[in-house]
């Protein structure tokens, strides 16, 4: 009898688990005494691999430990670049399939009609959640945040937020409305792949799908085979590197939790917990609030049918920070344990991790407030509208990558006259949070996909999912 093996969602919560311990371990125990210890003065310089005389007494045993931090960080660094490696290509061959797939442009026209307005509808929803929370709360009064560790939090972040500051001052001098338009069209597709510039490599797909659609049967469908054939090879190769999952995860989360002191911790504790528990509100309360009203009544998708199929891919976005590099397993968690067809998964999962950040939207929302209420400003109803509106519209642009939101953050703040320096105090817990809210972000594409499944009439029942799931996840 053939032994089966612990799923893959358990083994990456026991890798999450151990890393968190072990990094809790290091952030608590290891000083600069124990650098000291092994002769080391000069602990930035000697992990980085810098000359330093502070450090000339360094032995073999500091060289071991900065053999296993470099092991660590190689290790997360080496498998979240091998799913960015493979997420352009498969946002590139699902979305030409999808597109190509659903035939006529007037079906298109439809289903991505009604996929945008259920991204924005989602997503300015998820933005709501966040200021109710934060006006209800009030997480950056003084009653939570005194003026002194203000001053301490701001000014241990300072250099940071300068450079994110000045990235989205330039972002915001550069691209009006129009331009923002007309950014999406790539001047060169073949540059726009090779930046990784996501919407505009979803323009492109679209583009070449709908110019397939238009063409003959006959010249069409041996492209779109092509097309199918290189996306099922790259979905292969997700599968080959989700089974190293959970060791990267080890060390993703046991770099981000010793790196992230406890005292700043708990001097944004309020703070954390509001944003935590509004994400939570999203993620538990509007997403299956939302597939349960909108999946047909034969055939409505549960609480638990919901998460169970996708808690892989929220795993990995929780690890990972980035939905761009979870895109190859929310596809697959969509498809394989989900139920939704394929032609729908191509086409919703890529778009809506380059469009859809409701997550995003929600945290920019505390996050603008937070602010506002360090700094004693009142904001009234105009504001608080500018801040959804805008926190909507910039989720369409922040980058799928780890902390890529938080230069958008400055458009939102000036636009309600705050102080950008003001990000300062939030960058200490903003890798926490973007774990956080890369879940939700993952979690509404998923969402959205089995709403628009279930309209068409592309979703299998609970019984047919069950039996084709794989093994593998």
């Amino acid at each position: 009898m053939k032994k089966r093996r612990l799923a893959l969602h358990w083994q990456i919560i026991i890798g999450l688990l151990l890393g968190a311990l072990v990094g809790g371990l290091v952030n608590r125990f290891w000083t600069p005494d124990t650098w000291s210890s092994l002769g080391v003065g000069d602990a930035k310089a000697f992990l980085a691999g810098k000359a330093s005389e502070a450090n000339s007494g360094a032995g073999v045993g500091a060289i071991a430990v900065r053999f296993l931090s470099g092991a660590t960080q190689f290790a997360g660094d080496l498998f979240i670049r091998g799913l960015r490696f493979i997420a352009v290509p498969i946002v590139l061959f699902s979305l030409i399939v999808g597109v190509a797939s659903l035939g006529d442009p007037r079906k298109l026209g439809r289903i991505g009609g009604k996929t945008l307005m259920w991204f924005i509808i989602t997503t300015m929803l998820a933005a709501g959640i966040g200021l109710a929370f934060s006006n209800t709360v009030q997480p950056g009064g003084e009653s939570f945040v005194s003026a002194a560790k203000r001053e301490e939090l701001a000014a241990t972040q300072q250099a940071l937020a300068a450079q994110r500051i000045a990235a989205g001052t330039q972002v915001k001098a550069e691209t009006s409305v129009w331009q923002e338009v007309v950014n999406v069209v790539p001047a060169n597709p073949f540059a726009a792949l090779a930046g990784a510039q996501m919407l505009q490599v979803v323009f492109l797909s679209v583009v070449v799908g709908v110019g397939l659609t238009l063409l003959p049967r006959s010249k069409s469908e041996p492209v779109v085979k092509v097309c199918d054939g290189l996306q099922d090879a790259f979905i292969m190769l997700v599968r080959l590197l989700m089974a190293t999952a959970p060791y990267a995860v080890f060390a993703l989360i046991a770099k981000t939790v010793a790196g992230l002191g406890l005292d700043v911790l708990a001097a944004l504790a309020v703070y954390c917990v509001v944003t935590i528990a509004a994400l939570a509100t999203a993620l538990f309360g509007l997403y299956p609030a939302f597939i349960w009203l909108r999946t047909p009544p034969g055939n409505r998708v549960g609480f638990a049918r919901f998460f169970r199929a996708l808690a892989p891919a929220q795993l990995l976005a929780f690890s990972s920070s980035s939905s761009a590099a979870t895109l190859p397993v929310t596809m697959e968690c969509c498809r394989d344990r989900l139920g939704v067809s394929d032609q729908i998964t191509s086409f919703v999962c890529p778009l809506g991790a380059t469009i859809n950040m409701g997550g995003t939207a929600l945290y920019q929302s505390i996050a603008a407030t937070f602010i506002a209420q360090l700094y004693g400003i009142p904001l009234g109803l105009a504001d608080q509208v500018t801040i959804i509106m805008l926190a909507t519209l910039i989720a369409v642009g922040s980058p799928g990558v780890p902390g890529g939101s938080i230069v958008m953050m400055v458009i939102v703040l000036e636009a309600i006259d705050v102080p950008a320096e003001g990000i300062a105090v939030i960058l200490a817990v903003d890798r926490l949070l973007d774990m956080c809210r890369t879940v939700v972000n993952i979690t509404g594409d998923a969402a959205v996909a089995a709403v628009i499944a279930g309209n068409e009439g592309q979703l299998l029942t609970a019984e047919q999912a069950a039996a084709q799931a794989p093994n593998t996840l």
